[in-house]
């Protein structure tokens, strides 16, 4: 029997990302810098929340997170109407595509996370792709860009550039696109990993209803085996979303690690005082090594440009038990770019003499 499905599906390729089970390959006994996640690792608190909790493990989760809605209520100041959850972002950023994209022309600015044009092609979508390497300078070219009935994605900041736009040039992105009717995606997964400035634009939900905002607990809260995210919107786009979305999909340890991570103040303040300095310090010592030249970042990883292939160094670095994220699949780059995570000093110097060893 010949099984036939869409063109879209049986043309689609998952994208491979860094991790230590990355590429279908298992790097277990490494130093992980390809993953960009807090460098303060997860909160002992939710640790210990998820022990306890164990023993519930036997009965179905509340598919509608309600505990987890109303602390996520007090964290954002919005309604629960708002905002949606998911099994980590990437569920929501699926179901957001999957939903309110089909067939349409989406806007995306490259380099950026690969996974906006693998869940818009799912929809059946038509691509613009602008290459810029700081979407702060280019502007008014990719307002320019802007489709009629389509979407904007974005990533604030972007992932891998570590380049962040101001709330003002981002506001000037969702009016104009709210004048063509068009959508707007701001991922801000990375958001609260910037040290200097908050320039996150999630209280415009309630101004823009052409606005979505994606956030996730993985990275600021270093969860990223449990698997949970946010999304914030109208309260149509929210509505909708719940109303599709995968009964249980999101499991009950992850339900209570967030409520318990986004409690623990303390540690994202903890989490962009390493950044802050920790980034400094790679980014000098890295431009000190031949064949590396560092981008400015402002978040919780660093782009990095080389003169050997990007592939080879990250097999040499394996070799020193490191993993880094080869960026040669991130569509506008190539085999000449790296990207690596900010982790705790005792971790960079690692990496530092390694690179050195290896240039």
């Amino acid at each position: 029997m010949k099984i036939r499905t869409k063109t879209s599906i049986t043309e689609h390729h998952p994208i491979s990302h860094g991790g230590r089970f990355s590429g279908g390959n298992r790097h277990i006994d490494v130093l992980d810098f390809s993953s960009n996640t807090s460098p303060a690792g997860m909160p002992s608190s939710v640790k210990s929340a998820m022990k306890k909790r164990l023993d519930e493990m036997g009965h179905y989760p509340d598919t509608d997170s309600i505990n987890l809605l109303s602390s996520l209520k007090k964290y954002t100041r919005l309604s629960d109407s708002h905002i949606v959850v998911g099994n980590g972002a990437i569920e929501i950023l699926y179901n957001f595509c999957n939903t309110f994209l089909s067939k349409k022309r989406v806007l995306i600015p490259t380099p950026t996370f690969s996974e906006y044009e693998s869940a818009s092609k799912l929809a059946d979508c038509k691509f613009t792709f602008f290459k810029t390497m700081d979407l702060s300078k280019n502007l008014d070219s990719f307002i320019l860009q802007i489709p009629t009935n389509g979407c904007v994605f974005v990533c604030n900041p972007n992932n891998p550039t570590g380049t962040i736009l101001p709330k003002k040039q981002l506001i000037k992105i969702i009016s104009s696109a709210k004048n063509k009717s068009c959508l707007v995606f701001v991922d801000e997964c990375f958001i609260e990993l910037v040290p200097e400035s908050n320039q996150s634009i999630i209280n415009l939900v309630k101004k823009y209803d052409n606005l979505f905002v994606l956030r996730s607990l993985t990275k600021s809260y270093g969860l990223a085996g449990i698997r949970i995210g946010y999304g914030i919107g109208s309260k149509t786009i929210i509505e909708i979303l719940k109303k599709i979305k995968i009964p249980w999909s999101v499991n009950a340890l992850a339900q209570e690690a967030g409520i318990m991570a986004i409690k623990n103040k303390s540690h994202l303040i903890k989490s962009k005082s390493i950044i802050k300095k920790e980034s400094n310090f790679l980014k000098k010592k890295i431009a000190e090594i031949p064949g590396f030249e560092c981008y400015n970042s402002a978040t919780n990883f660093v782009l990095i440009k080389t003169k050997q292939d990007s592939t080879k160094i990250q097999k040499k670095l394996l070799k020193h038990k490191i993993l880094i994220r080869d960026c040669k699949n991130f569509r506008g780059l190539n085999n000449h770019y790296i990207r690596i995570a900010i982790k705790s000093h005792k971790d960079n110097l690692k990496l530092v003499n390694a690179m050195e060893a290896i240039a």
